[in-house]
Formats: structure tokens, sequence, C-alpha cells
């Protein structure tokens, strides 16, 4: 039995958006290509083929993976939860380094959907465990290889 993966709304909806891109513009196309390349004669030693069969492998493969994870995924939406102020699975948390002053947001995502470049932090990061269950004034500790960063909680959101 496959575990659930946990993923906000917005991570499942990108995922369909990209299933559904795939199978209606993606696949299409690379059929068409496969089939254009077979127009031109012998495969055996026809590159357009190859790359058009192997483009079909990775989409296929893509496709295959993408309807497995959305088939497990545990759709969570933080404005349904009665979290209480609380730092929760897909809320957003606005952050202020206290050695730097620094403010920072971040929102508590599965692991498929972690992107620290869009502020977007796996719910198994070493900073958002430390945020889980914290609500607004709290002050965390967080070990990174630097060091330790201390930062103040200014307020926690679900979006």
């Amino acid at each position: 039995m496959q575990q659930s993966i946990p993923i906000t709304v917005q991570g499942a909806k990108r995922l369909q958006k990209e299933l559904i891109h795939l199978k209606t513009v993606d696949r299409p196309a690379v059929i068409t290509a496969i089939a254009e390349a077979r127009s031109h004669g012998d495969l055996s030693e026809n590159a357009e083929y190859d790359a058009a069969r192997e483009k079909q492998g990775f989409i296929e493969g893509k496709i295959s993976a993408l309807e497995r994870t959305l088939s497990n995924a545990q759709i969570i939406d933080p404005l349904s939860l009665n979290a209480e102020g609380r730092a929760v699975f897909g809320s957003t948390i606005d952050l202020e380094d206290l050695n730097s002053g620094n403010r920072i947001t971040y929102q508590i995502v599965g692991d498929l959907e972690a992107d620290v470049r869009s502020n977007l932090i796996s719910v198994s990061s070493p900073l958002a465990r430390a945020l889980i269950g914290k609500i607004s004034g709290d002050i965390i500790s967080v070990h990174v290889p630097s060091g330790v960063i201390d930062y103040e909680i200014l307020n926690v959101r679900y979006i």
C-alpha cells in the first residue's frame, strides 16, 4: 500500500495542470513527431525517430508519476483546519530574523512542492519542524550549518 503524500490545494492544482498539459499538448506533439520521423523511411538510422521515441518515454514516465502522486495525495487545505493561529501544514508564516532584522515569508508545503526560491519549505525541513504548532509572537531557534538562527513569528496566515 502506498503512503499518502501530503500536498497543498495549490500544489495539487499545479500537478493537475501539468498532467493535463502533458496529456493534451506534449503527448500528441510527440506522437506527431514519431509519425513524421517514420515517414522518412529506414528507422534503424533515423535520429529523429530515436529522439522522438526517447521523448515519448520521458513524457509517459512523467504522466505515470504524476498520476501516481495525485492518486496518493492527501490534499490539505489550511483554511479548513481549526489551527487557532498555529503554524500548520499549508500555513504561511511571516518571520523576522532576530540576528539580522531581515523579514521573510514561508509557506509550509509537502516534500514534492518544496522550492526555497519560491519560499515554499518542506514540512520535513528543520525550519518547518521548528515552526509547526507555534503562534505569532513565539521565538524559535533553528540550527543551520552556519550556526543558530533565531526567528520571531510575526504572523501566521492560512491562504
